[in-house]
């Protein structure tokens, strides 16, 4: 087996190197969010961390990783004594894949045999091997909903708990969560994004010398892996003996009130949610200063601190990009010091000296950082002179790139609102999500069907005991040990019935849940949608829909139409926040082509039926259902619109038309198209949660519907 790519071979990237160890240092800092592009070395960079952590001391022949000293007293295997052999192993990195089953996380308990032989025999998951070590999770925003639920009460409780028709089994399950993502592919659930310590944002450099050195260091490495590895094992070996180190100096770090009060005044001046920011910050400040070998949490700590922990965590709507303002965090930084400091200030450098030699500094046999790092960990180090300038930002508060000025006619989008829930009808199988109903793996059970060969952790109890007792009482023998006789009673027992399951009685829970659905916009942008500042409104409406398919992870589609055509103007993704840009850039006018907006609508569901079947479409008609283009537009309209209906019948899906017709005088065409389409017919002024529009949408829609088929 071919070594791993060493950790201080990798070029570039300081910020993710500085937040990986000092996880490494502190796992109190909760773990670390890599945000970056494709093809950055997010996942190269933290499988290599684990050859840097210290080996960790276990119960021999624990499977859940105890301390000796310290076991977990409801450990599966325990109670451990003190007289059981110890182990020191290396430690652990935990790959859980996107499409884990929820068992091959949590771990399961062999149902079959505790029905037949009484016994609870509990197999660990991934969460029992990545106990006291690392858990990586690569691609972790498209991690399924019931995973991310499993990881947020592991990472609250630092327990993993298994329950399975009144069988429960618990063990310790505290790691270090690490999980790269790209943005692309849609963002984060807010709950599982806050439980991340520290985020960086990664991105290739753009700098044609040091793109050079990453691919003469990859080729190299794929050349001859060993011989590259050896060249790099001095500098890892340094590298893991000072994260020792700043382990055992760790306790000794002090906290000053000073820096206490310039990390609360940080994070009440970005307004971040709730504490957990404050006390992230605190616990990453203290890492840093033992990393860098001081013994007290000076002010370059809680800059480095802040510039990781607060990023993801100041964002006030799902497509804000993380990072921080430089000149905000140092105006707070600033805000937060004393003029005349105290003894206990460590911070206390005037213009042109440097931290920790003025008054109240620490004394001079203070640790100071090892020589060894010079090489190989220099990037680590983030000296005040490489921090203050803020014209020279870290890739930490790198941005998204900037998207590009509205044209001086493009409307402008107000204050979204809360959607009211557009669904889906009928149950559906795919994806998960909190929008359409579902039958899926985890819900509330409605019903049970017959075993296949995979009956794990969906065993329905009491139906797989009726099905056996039904076989059982009629006196079939011969079904193993402990079959009845005729009357229902087993020979020799006190009169008490014994049901003995076999394979074929097994049955599996059926549970309704929720499904994510693909929320395909047909946008009309035609001059008379622009008219009157309409458009500001229907921005406005599109963007609450799509805030609230990012709350319902949901991917998206947007289809455009004005002037004599209609372009998809973003194929199909998870990425609400690229819709959301396309959005805020949309220009109107000219005519409204409604038939060539209806008809590409219509080709985008049947090639995304091919593409992704399991996700049913939800089509969101934005239009006032003038069709003004071309001298038959008229009934190409329509023809357009049965086209589109056979298409979104046919994906088991459905469609909703928002009327954006305004005026004393309505001719009602958008109510009639949506005829057409069998779709629900709301008014613009409708979409908002809880309002009286919304609440006549059914009865509307009754109406509209029976008109039509009179007319026909």
């Amino acid at each position: 087996m071919s070594p791993g790519y060493p950790f201080t071979a990798i070029v570039g990237m300081d910020d993710l190197r500085l937040a990986l160890v000092l996880s490494a240092v502190s796992p109190a800092t909760g773990g670390v969010l890599v945000r970056g592009e494709k093809g950055t070395a997010k996942s190269t960079m933290v499988r290599a961390l684990a050859g840097l952590l210290p080996p960790v001391s276990v119960v021999a022949g624990c499977r859940f990783s105890c301390a000796p000293k310290d076991p977990d007293p409801d450990c599966p295997d325990g109670p451990h004594t003190d007289a059981e052999d110890t182990l020191n192993r290396p430690a652990r990195l935990i790959e859980l894949p996107v499409g884990a089953s929820e068992d091959r996380v949590l771990g399961s308990i062999h149902l079959e045999r505790a029905l037949t032989e009484g016994v609870t025999a509990y197999e660990p998951g991934l969460l029992a091997g990545a106990n006291r070590g690392i858990l990586y999770v690569d691609e972790v925003n498209l991690l399924h909903d019931h995973l991310v639920d499993v990881l947020l009460d592991a990472a609250a409780m630092g327990r993993a708990k298994v329950e399975r028709e009144n069988v429960s089994v618990s063990h310790a399950a505290r790691f270090v969560m690490v999980g790269t993502m790209n943005p692309e592919e849609g963002e984060l659930r807010p709950q599982l994004l806050d439980r991340f310590g520290l985020t960086v944002e990664v991105a290739a450099s753009r700098d044609p010398e040091l793109r050079a050195d990453v691919v003469r260091a990859r080729l190299a490495y794929e050349a001859d892996p060993a011989g590259f590895a050896a060249r790099y094992a001095a500098t890892e070996r340094e590298l893991s003996e000072r994260i020792v180190a700043a382990r055992e100096r760790l306790a000794d770090v002090i906290l000053t009130d000073a820096a206490l009060r310039q990390i609360t005044e940080v994070c009440a001046a970005f307004e971040v949610d709730g504490l957990r920011a404050d006390l992230v910050t605190a616990q990453a400040a203290i890492a840093h200063a033992a990393w860098s070998g001081r013994t007290v949490v000076e002010t370059e700590d809680v800059r480095a601190a802040a510039r990781l922990a607060l990023p993801h965590r100041r964002r006030r709507n799902p497509f804000d990009a993380p990072g921080i303002d430089d000149d905000q965090l140092e105006q707070a930084l600033q805000d937060a010091t004393p003029d005349d400091p105290g003894p206990d200030d460590p911070d206390d450098s005037g213009p042109g000296n440097d931290p920790g030699t003025g008054p109240g500094s620490p004394p001079d046999d203070t640790p100071q950082q090892p020589d060894a790092a010079s090489d190989a960990d220099t990037p680590l180090d983030q000296s005040p002179e490489s921090t203050d300038s803020p014209s020279d930002p870290p890739p930490t508060t790198q941005q998204h790139p900037a998207r590009p000025a509205p044209d001086s006619d493009v409307q402008q989008a107000s204050i979204p609102f809360r959607a009211r829930l557009l669904t889906v009808p009928g149950y559906g199988s795919g994806a998960d999500g909190r929008r359409s109903r579902a039958i899926t793996s985890n819900g509330r059970t409605i019903g049970a069907r017959r075993a296949a060969e995979d009956t794990s952790g969906g065993i329905h109890l009491v139906a797989t005991l009726r099905a056996a007792a039904v076989h059982q009482a009629a006196g079939a023998a011969g079904r193993g040990p402990g079959a009845l006789t005729t009357d229902g009673v087993r020979s020799g027992t006190t009169g008490r019935p014994i049901v003995r399951p076999g394979r074929d009685d097994l049955r599996v829970a059926v549970r309704e849940g929720r499904e994510g659905n693909l929320v395909l916009f047909c946008v009309d942008a035609s001059g008379s949608m622009g008219a009157r500042q309409r458009m500001r409104e229907v921005k406005t409406a599109v963007l609450s829909l799509l805030i609230d398919a990012y709350q319902r992870r949901d991917k998206v589609g947007l289809v455009l139409f004005r002037a004599n055509e209609a372009t998809l103007a973003l194929p199909p993704t998870s990425s609400v926040d690229a819709a959301a840009a396309r959005l805020e850039t949309l220009p109107t006018g000219g005519r409204t082509p409604l038939a060539e907006g209806l008809a590409e609508t219509a080709r985008v569901v049947a090639l995304e039926g091919v593409r992704d079947p399991r996700r049913r479409p939800l089509v969101v008609v934005v239009t006032d259902g003038r069709a003004t283009f071309g001298s038959d537009a008229v009934p190409r309209s329509r023809a357009a619109a049965g086209l589109l209906a056979r298409e979104v019948h046919r994906a088991r899906g459905g469609a909703v038309v928002v009327d954006c017709e305004t005026g004393p005088i309505r001719l009602g065409l958008a109510a009639t198209m949506a005829g057409h389409l069998g779709a629900e017919h709301v008014v613009l002024d409708g979409l908002a949660a809880g309002s009286t529009a919304g609440a006549l949408t059914s009865a509307v829609r009754t109406h509209v519907t029976s008109s039509q088929r009179r007319a026909a």
